[in-house]
């Protein structure tokens, strides 16, 4: 499994920025798939992610509005499209692969992340 992000830079504040994933080694089509970065001194923090088929994608609300998040599977890419871009957006961003996890004491499935990619730094500022 791979995946490497690409797309990343140093832009003006209110400018925009567009990510791409490329994933090979695995069937692209079946897994959604998340972006999540991390700030300078700062854990990482899940932005958005995507159902595997393309249908259905969830935004934190840091970035609701101001960033889109798709793929196209014919082509293995995931994409992240920034705009209204904010120097608290600047980060190192990760592409993921989701899945799920049963764990039996509580019933309930949770999203783990298993592969990730290098990352793409983008660097906001004016």
């Amino acid at each position: 499994v791979q995946l490497v992000e690409s797309g990343g830079g140093m832009v003006q504040p209110g400018g925009s920025l567009r990510l791409s994933c490329a994933a090979s080694g695995f069937t692209f089509s079946s897994y959604d798939m998340t972006w999540v970065r991390q700030a300078p001194g700062k854990g990482p923090e899940w932005v958005l992610s995507i159902n595997s088929g393309g249908g259905s994608t969830y935004y934190a609300d840091s970035v609701k509005g101001r960033f889109t998040i798709s793929r196209d599977n014919a082509k293995n890419t995931l994409y992240l499209q920034m705009n209204s871009l904010k120097p608290e957006d600047t980060a190192l961003y990760y592409c993921a692969r989701r899945i799920l996890i049963y764990y039996s004491n509580s019933g309930n499935w949770y999203s783990h992340y298993d592969y990730w990619g290098q990352g793409t730094q983008v660097t906001v500022s004016s």
